[in-house]
């Protein structure tokens, strides 16, 4: 059985808790250690999806397994525990474990790494997107992006007048900015994105507003520091008349300079 390589975005149950950070408001860092990872690699999960969301991973039916209970039955299995007591622990049915290990063991063993890989590939069935394989309306939303500068929701709307008879010249605004961002879409060029009047390679999580969390937790602490410095410079001030009223003459010009 061929042995798939593991990665962490595979584990879409902690992908999905990232990305709804960011649509919280929540900044990468706070994101990352939500969904049990590291900033850099929330980085990098921005980065490779273009600022947009995956899809896989949202409303997991029950019948899918996670990742933890691959781990689960990895442990008992290597304990010798039946399938019926697995099923039990986890609150699964008999058939999903045994058609689990049926379709993911590997030598006679379970792995949950391997397991989840194979699953994972076993369940992407991209569709094609519709810039990728009708070349004529991908050449028409190149050519209005690049030489005419429309928006997007511009050429949609666009399309409707011209084409009104062929559903076949449509698509939706979303998909050209999802094109545009998602290449691995494999549909319209990355250069592109610089004719978008934002000039933004990535999309950046809407938010309403007010929804931008602040990176002072509270306003207290810059209160008490501008009250601080406020009691500071009346109290400099108080020492520097007391010196200029005691102080020789030659002294209190001295003073006055650097008080200027």
């Amino acid at each position: 059985m061929l042995i798939i390589g593991f990665a962490n975005h595979m584990i879409t149950e902690n992908v999905q808790v990232f990305w709804a950070e960011l649509q919280r408001g929540e900044f990468i860092s706070d994101a990352a250690v939500a969904a049990g990872t590291y900033r850099k690699q929330g980085t990098r999960w921005v980065i490779v999806n273009g600022g947009v969301r995956p899809r896989r991973g949202r409303d997991l039916k029950g019948r899918c397994l996670f990742f933890a209970e691959r781990e689960r039955i990895a442990l008992a299995r290597a304990a010798g525990t039946s399938v019926r007591s697995i099923a039990a622990q986890l609150g699964r049915s008999p058939s999903t474990i045994s058609r689990e290990l049926r379709r993911n063991e590997s030598g006679g063993s379970y792995l949950a790494s391997s397991a989840h890989a194979m699953a994972y590939h076993r369940a992407s069935r991209p569709k094609p997107a519709k810039l990728a394989t009708n070349m004529a309306l991908r050449a028409k939303v190149e050519k209005d992006l690049e030489k005419k500068k429309y928006s997007p929701e511009q050429i949609t709307g666009r399309l409707r007048v011209e084409f009104p008879d062929d559903p076949e010249m449509r698509v939706s605004a979303e998909t050209i900015y999802q094109s545009l961002y998602v290449q691995s879409r494999g549909a319209l060029r990355r250069d592109l994105a610089v004719c978008l009047r934002t000039g933004r390679a990535l999309r950046r999580p809407s938010r309403k507003p007010g929804q931008r969390k602040n990176r002072i937790p509270t306003a207290t602490g810059l209160t008490v520091c501008r009250s601080f410095m406020t009691t500071s410079s009346i109290r400099c001030k108080r020492a520097i008349r007391h010196r200029l009223t005691v102080w020789p003459h030659h002294h209190r010009s001295a003073l006055r300079s650097i008080h200027k």
